[in-house]
């Protein structure tokens, strides 16, 4: 990482590389590659250099466009520099305030305190071997027969004649974190999510690691871009960080990132090779590098941290699993905005009938046919909301791991079946679930991974699709069929007969239609009959539509989503406070199954209702503290209901309310943060067959939120257009209930399968059935306190084809 003093005569451009083109520092984004480039500027700032650790240092400037009056039309003219390890030792001694610098080999990252600074809204970072900085001093030099000239002389030629010289990094344990300190760790990852786009500008990654202390460290990393975020494949690979910081966060250490973070990921199986996965052209990697990497391999081996059956294959998958798979991406095509099919294969052939989508070739990037033989290996899987966006990147051939894949199983009336097919099909259908939690996510695996070879040498030994000749027009109409989950089609047509999606009006009004224009020059507070299309809607994302509702204040929420709910579950467990138990509740202990092979069982503290113990209805409802929300969910499928708890003011008391207060199986209530009076009492269950939600939210002074779903519509007719609420009739209109639709796929597929069969993803006009309906006008109050006429759909329903399959209850 060398600093090159330039002599003034000879002027910096002398010995700065020929090949490389000055970038103006007001025109430095984020997205453009900066190889072979460089930036000049003056040093206006040069800070003090600080030690990170042993041999770890950081130095930050700032230097301003030399040729600034020539551009005095553009803005940001001056930027931070920070200068890292060696190169900021060297700087220090070489480098000046009023000192030209020419700076290569340089990263470019967004900066935090542009809006506050009024300097450039990116930062230069520079840091590995190929980074350089040239110094060209413009003051007159002092006299050459001084000894203060004499030594500057021979302190500069020591320091670049030691440019070479390898960096050395401390590293420190994971036991020996102390909270404010930025260091070099290494760890074994126990848990990972793959990186998602968080609100703002950067992606997110979020993981665990240990090391031989046995402490467990949680990692929270925010990068702009994905490359610089781990590449972590499985559980027991190894992390090695520079650069991060450790915090204290409700007691317990966490390390983020800061400037000049770096991290290099390697395969946590013993005997594999030990090669660094990232994405940078220069790191520090040296024996020693080598045999702190192989000594946490066995160690972790030692301690079985390693998955015994790191993925399952399509041969051994059972229905209703989660599992984690390794395949290679065959083709792939959009269902609609919210849903992509993926089209892949790992050369085993799974024992069930699995399910057979029709697709159109002009939609699919990849092969369209297959051989027989191949597509009886083939399984489709459906990846839904944030995982869109990581399969419109997949190319078919790709080989991936995809995590947290989950195996449903069902039967179903297929359309397009040939007459050599029954019409009920047993099929077993994989999807990968919106959102981030329990690691879910897809990555591209390089082909030099050790699994990547494996899953090869088994796809070799297959006959290719050349050797198997072409397929018959009717072996053609047996390879595909259309689920359930495809809620691309409008109609459907089984034995040449046309089904459409149509909508009836349930209520008495007799009232002829009238179309929009004449119903936006009507008065409020009347009901109208019209004939409409649907021209679009919002949400697309069905846990967006989900709503809470409270009836007593009337206030409307979003349904949390795991993550917050997860971190209040998490607060709660940390508490140390004492407290007492009420005397209608008597108190033990509950095992919490273990989540994977490996883990230990956790022994939770439970209270039960005297009542309840008495009649011998010990699974009707338990009081449950100190458990994690994943930890909640495994005891909900062995109890009724389950009311999570925690210590307060001595006693105990509900968690936050943005959090469930009741979980029966896999539903979950809520209740009014404003409304609600809460306090932990046994419930009044005499006479009472089946508590319930209802029951239970009187007894705990919680003022129960209902769910709803809410959705604005935009009709047209020749006429004119209109936006619409759903809202009060919701169920009616989708012949489901909102609280079905937060825990159960059939409800929520069936709602998805309604909106794009009314208006199709980029479908035309003429194919969009003409629907009846029945609206109130009314006046609301906007935000800005101004009156205006609103509209609703009421007493209507959505008629279904038979051909579909009804939700099943959850």
């Amino acid at each position: 990482m060398p600093v090159y003093v330039l002599s003034e005569r000879a002027g910096p451009h002398a010995q700065v590389p020929t090949d490389q083109t000055r970038i103006p520092i007001p025109l430095i984004t984020t997205k453009t590659d900066y190889s072979n480039k460089s930036v000049k500027g003056k040093v206006i700032c040069k800070g003090q250099l600080m030690s990170l650790a042993a041999d770890d240092f950081i130095l930050k400037m700032i230097i301003k466009e030399e040729d600034s009056q020539q551009n005095t039309s553009l803005q940001n003219q001056s930027i931070n520099i920070l200068l890292f390890g060696s190169l900021a030792k060297d700087f220090d001694k070489a480098g000046s305030q009023g000192d030209v610098v020419v700076a290569s080999g340089f990263t470019v990252a967004k900066s935090s305190t542009g809006h506050e600074d009024n300097l450039h809204h990116c930062n230069l970072l520079l840091s590995g071997d190929e980074a350089c900085l040239y110094v060209s001093r413009l003051s007159p030099p002092p006299d050459p027969r001084s000894p203060l000239a004499k030594k500057r002389s021979a302190t500069l030629s020591s320091e670049v004649s030691r440019n070479t010289k390898t960096p050395k990094y401390t590293y420190v344990g994971l036991g020996d974190l102390k909270a404010g300190s930025v260091v070099n760790v290494y760890g074994v990852v126990v848990f990972f999510k793959q990186p998602f786009k968080s609100r703002g500008t950067d992606y997110c990654s979020s993981l665990k690691i240990t090391d031989q202390s046995n402490e467990k460290i949680g990692c929270t990393l925010f990068c702009e871009k994905l490359d610089d975020h781990p590449k972590i494949f499985q559980i027991g690979d190894i992390v090695r960080m520079h650069r991060v910081k450790a915090q204290c966060f409700n007691n317990s250490i966490t390390l983020v990132n800061t400037f000049g973070f770096s991290v290099l990921t390697f395969d946590g199986g013993v005997g594999a090779a030990v090669e660094p996965r990232t994405s940078s052209r220069s790191f520090h990697f040296d024996q020693e590098v080598r045999s702190t990497v192989e000594g946490l391999r066995s160690w972790a081996a030692s301690q079985t941290l390693l998955p015994t059956v790191p993925t399952i294959p399509l041969s051994a998958v059972e229905p209703k699993a989660y599992f984690d798979l390794t395949c290679q991406l065959l083709a792939k095509a959009p269902i609609d905005t919210t849903c992509t099919l993926l089209r892949v294969w790992d050369g085993t052939k799974c024992p069930r009938t699995l399910l057979k989508v029709i697709l159109e070739a002009n939609v699919t990037e990849g092969p369209t046919v297959f051989s027989k033989k191949k597509e009886d290996l083939i399984a489709n899987i459906f990846v839904y909301d944030n995982h869109v966006e990581v399969a419109s990147q997949l190319k078919p051939g790709d080989f991936l791991r995809i995590y947290n894949l989950r195996a449903i199983s069902g039967s179903s009336k297929v359309p397009g079946l040939t007459s050599s097919q029954s019409e009920e099909v047993d099929h077993l259908a994989f999807h990968l679930h919106g959102g981030t939690a329990y690691g879910r996510g897809i990555r591209v695996l390089p082909e030099n991974s050790t699994d990547v070879q494996e899953l090869k040498r088994a796809l070799e030994a297959f006959p290719s699709d050349n050797d198997e000749g072409a397929l018959s027009d009717s072996e053609l109409l047996e390879i595909w069929s259309t689920p359930p989950e495809s809620l691309g089609l409008t109609e459907h047509c089984i034995e040449g007969e046309r089904a459409e999606c149509s909508t009836e009006r349930s209520c008495s009004h007799d009232l002829q239609p009238v179309t929009l224009s004449e119903l936006k020059r009507s008065d409020p507070g009347q009901i109208h009959h019209v004939t409409v299309q649907l021209r679009s809607y919002e949400p697309h994302r069905l846990h967006q539509a989900l709503k809470l509702y409270c009836s007593k204040c009337t206030s409307m929420l979003d349904v949390p989503d795991d993550e917050l709910v997860a971190g209040v579950f998490s607060k709660a467990s940390r508490n140390p406070e004492s407290w007492s138990p009420p005397p209608c509740l008597l108190s033990g202990k509950v095992d919490v199954p273990a989540d994977s092979a490996g883990s230990q069982k956790r022994a939770l503290s439970v209270h039960l209702s005297t009542q309840l113990m008495s009649e011998g209805k010990t699974k009707e409802l338990i009081f449950l503290r100190g458990s994690t929300l994943e930890e909640t969910c495994r005891l909900a499928a062995g109890y009724k209901n389950i009311i999570p708890v925690r210590p307060s003011g001595g006693h105990l008391a509900l968690l936050d309310m943005s959090a469930p207060f009741l979980f029966r199986g896999r539903k979950r209530y809520y209740g009014c943060e404003r409304c609600s009076r809460a306090t932990v009492r046994e419930p009044f269950a005499e006479g009472v067959e089946a508590i319930d939600e209802k029951i239970i939210a009187e007894a705990l002074g919680v003022q129960l939120l209902q769910y709803v779903l809410l959705m604005k519509l935009k009709l047209q007719d020749a006429t004119d257009t209109l936006e619409v609420f759903l809202w009060r009739d919701a169920e009616l209109f989708f012949s489901v209930k909102a609280e079905e639709a937060a825990a159960n796929q059939e409800a929520q597929k069936s709602i998805h399968q309604t909106m794009d069969a009314l208006c199709p993803p980029g479908g035309s006009e003429g194919g969009r059935p003409w629907l009846n309906l029945c609206l109130t006008a009314y006046q609301a109050t906007d935000d800005e306190g101004q009156n205006q006429t609103c509209y609703q759909i009421c007493n209507t329903a959505v008629i279904r084809p038979s051909t579909w399959s009804e939700p099943d209850p959850a």
